[in-house]
């Protein structure tokens, strides 16, 4: 989006507090993975929407208490996904259908077991909003590079749930922040290709095809199949 990557959805200290209030003693048998990304009109609904896909591949269906979500830092409420990013889902096979766009607000952020955004902007405009989101909210690319280096053996087994292995592979994650860093700035950064042509979507597509691979199948313990 060319619209600043500023933060709107930044409450107040007193409207955090309702918004906590409120969500208190939610039952913990789900895990929400929130992506982000400025307008949610095409990076984020096409990790969002892949999300889904993948796991419904590996599992056959969406369940075990996993909910997938998306907004925008800069969010057009209400809107549709770009063309484009319907193309690519299309093409990966993914559900395009019914999606509308959502602004960033802080309950959001609050109901989020793991927050993946598509930048390091997006990662500091989430962590700034409070809510204790440092250790759940990391860049896409960030996290694949994290997951990558935790050892599956080392996970709850799918058996235990969906859910307790999803917030297991969070702490691992959290945990190896710090030492493994990227090669370069831009290695976790999704670009936005908003108003680009088809080839660039795909482009972007192909990059959060490969980023979120490993994590779907880190997440359900079933690789990709071949």
């Amino acid at each position: 989006m060319t619209a600043p990557e500023a933060g709107r959805g930044i409450g107040n200290g007193e409207r955090a507090a309702e918004i906590t209030t409120t969500f208190v003693g939610l039952p913990r048998d789900s895990f929400r993975i929130l992506h982000v990304s400025t307008g949610n009109v095409c990076r984020s609904p096409i990790t969002e929407r892949l999300t889904r896909h993948f796991v419904k591949q590996r599992l056959g269906i969406l369940g075990g208490g996993l909910i997938v979500e998306s907004a925008g830092t800069w969010g057009h409420e209400g809107a549709p996904m770009e063309a484009n990013a319907e193309t690519v889902l299309a093409e990966f096979g993914a559900d395009a259908s019914g999606f509308t766009g959502r602004e960033l607000l802080d309950e959001h952020v609050i109901m989020a077991d793991l927050v993946l955004t598509a930048t390091r902007d997006h990662r500091a405009q989430v962590i700034s909003m409070g809510h204790s989101a440092g250790l759940r909210t990391f860049t896409l690319k960030e996290f694949t590079r994290l997951v990558r280096a935790i050892d599956p053996a080392t996970l709850p087994p799918l058996e235990d749930g969906l859910v307790a292995r999803a917030r297991a592979l969070v702490r691992a994650a959290a945990a190896l922040r710090g030492w493994l860093l990227a090669p370069t700035a831009e290695a976790d950064e999704v670009y936005d290709p908003y108003g680009a042509p088809l080839t660039f979507f795909r482009s972007i597509g192909d990059e959060i095809h490969e980023a979120l691979d490993p994590v779907v199948t880190a997440l359900t313990g079933v690789p990709a199949r071949t």
